[in-house]
């Protein structure tokens, strides 16, 4: 059978492609992953105990976009949902960002909005050019709480100590000195209503696009017929590692089902110091599931494994453009999302991503013309 399009990945990129090319297009698409299910990373189901958790530690949607908001509520219904995460520090579990309640309890302090700015400033450590993810917060909130919150949670996470990380890594976590205690401060802070499976499942419900999965790619395609390629995939692998491996990091998880209603007080608990693991994740946060058992994720770092993150290093972000280059040199092969473009994006920024080659690929003005009026004003 011959398809306008392969796409390799049914996570969000590849499943995002195939629905537009699809539905709008009228293409035919041959959707492609080695896993035995859609969703990518985003992928949730009920475990033996009837608890819907996420096989691959929490997925939160937040986006500032309405595009991708209008995009994605064609599939799903939401649930509001807030992220807030604790740290264990010092015995205590303190509000992640740092903000007025992380360092007033903490110290024993009983600062205003206004004094823990100039404790801030008393505390930072002037940085004259700030390259790494230790001068970043060294330079905000100085050497103690840098060492407390930031630099076992990194060099777990990492398994590079801070002071070897691109600044972009603790960058993205904010500070704060109000007590506003919500990991994201987004417009769209909501939870897919019935699971993100669901979502994937409606988004791929097309009698144009045909699903293959647990299939290798590498293994099939001299038996495929197509036109275009989009491939979601680690773009060295695509080039069988010519230049070398792009270095990632990959998880562990351990998933235990617990005989309590709640284990935690929040979603997502932080454990920056001694601890092998970096956090425990409880889903009926997330969920708003009511059960009388509860399941928890431990999540633990390693080098080996599924790649996750793009290691942020200047030697790595300079072999990826090799890879690049040679990317965009392929005629019909498209590459995007995380591993096909070696950035760690949100899901969010996948989804556009996703939207905006599909603009591309139909010439299309704007990605309002690629979402649809109708949905613009679903979103609002």
């Amino acid at each position: 059978m011959h398809f306008d399009f392969a796409i390799v990945g049914a996570g969000y990129a590849g499943s995002v492609l195939a629905e537009r090319l699809a539905s709008q297009s009228g293409k035919k698409v041959l959707l492609i992953d080695k896993r035995p299910h859609i969703g990518g990373n985003a992928y949730d189901y009920y475990n033996e105990a009837g608890i819907l958790i996420h096989l691959y530690g929490p997925h939160i949607f937040h986006t500032n976009s309405p595009d991708v908001f209008a995009y994605l509520s064609q599939f799903t219904e939401w649930r509001p949902y807030e992220h807030r995460v604790l740290a264990s520090v010092d015995g205590k579990l303190l509000p992640i960002p740092i903000n007025l309640d992380t360092v007033n309890k903490l110290y024993g302090y009983n600062f205003t909005s206004e004094e823990l700015e100039e404790y801030f400033k008393s505390v930072g450590e002037p940085v004259e050019k700030i390259r790494t993810s230790e001068d970043v917060v060294v330079s905000q909130v100085g050497r103690d709480l840098y060492e407390k919150f930031f630099r076992g949670y990194t060099r777990k996470q990492w398994g590079l100590d801070p002071s070897e990380l691109d600044k972009m890594v603790t960058s993205r976590i904010p500070t704060r000195t109000n007590r506003d205690d919500r990991y994201f401060t987004d417009q769209y802070q909501y939870m897919p209503l019935h699971g993100y499976t669901k979502m994937f499942e409606k988004m791929l419900d097309h009698p144009n696009i045909h699903l293959m999965l647990s299939t290798d790619f590498r293994e099939v395609k001299e038996t495929l017929s197509y036109d275009q390629l989009i491939y979601t995939g680690p773009v060295d692998e695509y080039f069988d590692h010519c230049f070398g491996k792009l270095p990632y990091r990959s998880l562990r998880f351990e998933h235990k089902t617990v005989d309590t209603e709640q284990y935690q007080p929040v979603a997502v608990v932080n454990y920056p110091n001694d601890n092998a693991y970096t956090r425990i994740t409880e889903y009926k946060h997330l969920t708003g599931q009511e059960h009388p058992k509860t399941s928890i994720t431990f999540e633990y770092p390693q080098s080996e494994g599924d790649p996750y993150y793009p290691i942020p290093k200047p030697e790595n972000a300079e072999l990826y453009q090799r890879y690049k280059q040679l990317a965009e040199q392929q005629a019909n092969v498209h590459f995007v999302g995380r591993l096909g473009t070696y950035r760690y994006y949100n899901m969010d920024q996948v989804v556009a991503q996703a939207l905006t080659l599909y603009k591309k690929l139909i010439g299309a003005e704007s990605l309002e013309d690629v979402v649809g009026t109708k949905e613009k004003e679903l979103a609002k």
